[in-house]
């Protein structure tokens, strides 16, 4: 017999409340509560404590400790972020604004993945099979060899999932999925709590490697309850400006590898195209002889990049002056500047400053502090930096300029791409082992930094 229980949930946190209120006390958002109405059948949590096996503990010596087999998805930037391939039995959580890729990215991975001969079974809840296909031919995936379900009740899909019997699950996405047995909407927090629960027994007990597609909220954040990132294996989050044809999917959360690495993509007509090497792309367009532009070299992973880092200065008709950055931190700018003002002496207190970093990448490592500072010291004195430098360092409120870390492999990077000098801390001099026709500099403060790059 059912039993029917009201309660409250937060959409952005997931806290549960017996009652209505306001402000949710999880989170501090306003309006966030929504009642749902939860059915609990005896038979059912039976039968899903009958359906567990009996183990017991051992100690650590005695596990078997065996290497995930891994399947090649053939898209290098998915399976570097990945950490090699995907591990079978895995479920992996996708996130991103509207219109971002995801589901291009995810229908070119199965593609691939059934050209390889892997049965992959896709699950849309938004889109009907005809439309699927229709995306498919525009991207110029003729006839793929997969399986293809327009399907939003869990239990149908479990159906489906018995007949076809993938290797490869597609859910796209967990917001539109539902279980007859959660008497609330699709999307809300019950829902999502429990079809991504129900989802993670079938693959890890069939060894079916899940995607699952989540929805994003206005913060960016993926919307439902924060456990639903800790049930998963990883947590992907697909990034850039929508405006922007580069992407970039960043591993935030992967317990079969590294959360330092990102894939770089480029959305053409034909879908997601792999980004061999972005530094040559990210400087296709950087302006010659212009104050303010400097080239940085920045490690994503285990990736150097080399991004183009502008400044514009200029007077403010302000009371208090602007200070804005797209893709590095505002706040760590405005540090940035007051150490020009107080080390040396730039009068910036009446100067609008605006950072931005070129091709729609996001900086934030330290290492890039040194670029800014001579971005914003050579846009406020109108000299051109040399356009064969590259600026790597970090920059402490006393001016002082720090080590960084891996500094030969974005020393290599830069004389790859033909940059002739290289400005690093002094720190980072003893026991390079570089190419001897690039000149490297070392500096230990902010004053040489600046004398070394804005002189002549």
């Amino acid at each position: 017999m059912s039993k029917y229980k009201t309660k409250y949930a937060c959409q952005e946190c997931g806290y549960e409340s017996p009652k209505w209120m306001g402000k949710c006390p999880g989170c501090n958002n306003w309006n966030t509560m929504v009642e749902e109405v939860a059915v609990k059948t005896a038979s059912r949590h039976e039968s899903l404590r009958g359906g567990q096996r009996q183990t017991a503990a051992l100690p650590l010596t005695e596990v078997a400790g065996e290497e995930e087999p891994r399947m090649d998805t053939t898209i290098g930037e998915l399976n570097r972020v990945l950490g090699g391939g995907l591990v079978p039995g895995s479920m992996v959580l996708v996130g991103g604004d509207p219109g971002i890729g995801k589901s291009t990215l995810l229908l070119q991975t199965s593609f691939a993945l059934a050209h390889g001969g892997i049965k992959v079974l896709y699950v849309s809840g938004e889109e009907s099979a005809k439309q699927i296909k229709l995306r498919a031919d525009r991207l110029g995936m003729s006839t793929p060899p997969m399986y293809v379900l327009a399907e939003n009740d869990l239990e149908l899909i479990e159906q489906h999932i018995a007949q076809v019997d993938p290797q490869v699950l597609i859910i796209d996405s967990i917001q539109t999925v539902f279980h007859p047995a959660v008497q609330s909407a699709a999307g809300s927090v019950a829902q999502v709590r429990e079809t991504t629960s129900q989802l993670m027994r079938i693959a890890k007990g069939k060894g079916i490697a899940t995607f699952i597609v989540g929805h994003v909220t206005k913060e960016g954040a993926i919307a439902g309850p924060r456990m639903l990132e800790h049930m998963v294996d990883a947590v992907l989050y697909f990034e850039g400006e929508r405006h922007n044809t580069f992407r970039i999917l960043r591993a935030v959360k992967n317990r079969f590898g590294s959360t330092n690495e990102i894939g770089i993509f480029e959305m053409k007509e034909k879908g997601l195209e792999e980004v061999g090497n972005p530094s040559e792309i990210f400087l296709a367009e950087r302006p010659v002889g212009v104050a303010g532009s400097t080239v940085v070299a920045s490690m994503e992973g285990t990736r150097p990049v080399l991004v183009e880092l502008q400044a514009l200065v200029a007077p403010t008709s302000f009371v208090t002056p602007r200070r804005m950055a797209t893709g590095v931190d505002h706040q760590r700018v405005g540090m940035i500047m007051a150490v020009l003002e107080k080390r040396m002496g730039l009068m910036l207190q009446n100067q609008d400053a605006y950072v931005n970093v070129a091709g729609g990448v996001r900086l934030d490592e330290p290492a890039v502090d040194l670029a800014i500072a001579v971005s914003i010291a050579s846009s406020f004195r109108d000299h051109a930096t040399n356009p064969h430098d590259v600026v790597i360092g970090e920059v402490g409120l006393t001016g002082e300029v720090r080590g960084v870390s891996r500094i030969e492999q974005r020393i290599r990077e830069a004389h790859k791409l033909g940059f002739k000098r290289v400005i690093i801390p002094s720190k980072n001099i003893r026991g390079l082992d570089v190419p001897s026709d690039i000149e490297v500099v070392g500096v230990s403060n902010i004053s040489e930094a600046l004398s070394e790059v804005l002189r002549g």
